[in-house]
C-alpha cells in the first residue's frame, strides 16, 4: 500500500516518505528553445530572462516560451551528517495519497488546486498532467517546509514549467537541479532528474537546505540556489513570479 500524506487545517503533516521508485522512462530529446536572439543591445541574455520573469504579467509569461536559465547550484563540501540527512530526505518511496483531517482542509486544498490549475492551463493543457504536477508541488513544498507559491515561482523562473528543460550549465528539469546532486545525495543517476517527482523532491530538499544554511533568509537562500549568492536579480525574479501563485484563502482552524 502507498503511504498517505495528511493535510490538516494548518497545512501538511506527513512522515519523511513520498516518491515512487521512479526510473525515468520518459527522458526526451525535447530540450528548451534558446533565448530569443534579438535581445536588446547592452542587456545580457540572462538579464533579459530575469527582467521578463519578474515584470511580465501572468498572461504574458503563460503565452510566451521561456528558456531555462539557471545559474546552477555550486558543489560544496558537506558534513557527513548533512549528507546523510539530505540523502534520507530524497530517498524514493511510494507516491503519497492525500488525506485530510477536516472537511474544511479538503475544501481549501481543492479550491487551491482549481485556482492554480486555471493559471497553469496554457502551460499544461491536459488536466491530469496539471493535477499530478500541482499535487506533487504541494506535497514536496509542504514536506520541506516551503511556501508552495515560492516553489511555483521558482519553477516558473527556472524552467517555465518544462519538464525537460536543460540550462547552459547542465541544470535539469522543473527546478533546474544540477546533476552533481544525484552523486552527492542520490544514486548517481542524473537521468532521474527528468522524472517529475524526483526533480521536485531534489529541488525542494536542496532549497530547504539552503534556507537552513542561511538561517531563514530567503533572499540569500535563493541566491545560493542559483549560484549567485548575495546578488539581487535572481531572488527578485523569483519573488516577482511568486505573486502569480499566491492563494489568499485560509483554511478554517478546527474549533477548540
Amino acid at each position: 500500500m502507498n503511504p498517505r500524506w495528511v493535510v490538516g487545517a494548518d497545512g501538511l503533516r506527513t512522515p519523511a516518505e513520498g516518491l515512487s521508485q521512479g526510473l525515468c522512462q520518459d527522458v526526451s530529446q525535447n530540450v528548451p528553445q534558446d533565448v530569443p536572439q534579438d535581445v536588446p543591445q547592452g542587456l545580457s541574455r540572462r538579464g533579459w530572462l530575469m527582467a521578463a520573469s519578474s515584470l511580465a504579467a501572468p498572461a504574458g509569461w503563460l503565452a510566451a516560451p521561456q528558456a531555462a536559465h539557471a545559474g546552477g547550484q555550486l558543489e560544496e563540501p558537506l558534513m557527513d551528517s548533512v549528507r546523510s540527512a539530505l540523502s534520507s530526505a530524497v530517498a524514493n518511496h511510494a507516491p503519497p495519497e492525500p488525506e485530510f483531517f477536516t472537511t474544511e482542509a479538503r475544501i481549501h486544498y481543492l479550491r487551491w488546486l482549481g485556482t492554480m490549475s486555471d493559471r497553469l492551463r496554457r502551460r499544461k493543457p491536459e488536466w491530469e498532467v496539471r493535477r499530478d504536477f500541482l499535487q506533487t508541488v504541494w506535497y514536496e513544498s509542504k514536506r520541506a517546509g516551503l511556501d508552495v507559491s515560492l516553489v511555483l515561482g521558482l519553477v516558473q523562473v527556472e524552467s517555465a514549467f518544462r519538464k525537460f528543460a536543460v540550462s547552459s550549465v547542465g541544470a535539469r528539469g522543473y527546478m533546474q537541479v544540477m546533476p552533481f546532486w544525484t552523486r552527492v545525495i542520490g544514486d548517481g543517476d542524473a537521468g532521474k532528474l527528468f522524472h517529475m517527482q524526483t526533480n521536485l523532491r531534489f529541488g525542494c530538499v536542496i532549497l530547504r537546505h539552503y534556507v537552513d544554511r542561511e538561517r531563514g533568509d530567503l533572499f540569500m537562500a535563493l541566491g545560493r540556489y542559483n549560484g549567485s549568492r548575495g546578488r539581487s536579480p535572481y531572488p527578485d525574479a523569483v519573488f516577482g513570479a511568486q505573486r502569480n501563485w499566491l492563494f489568499g484563502e485560509k483554511p478554517q482552524l478546527p474549533a477548540g
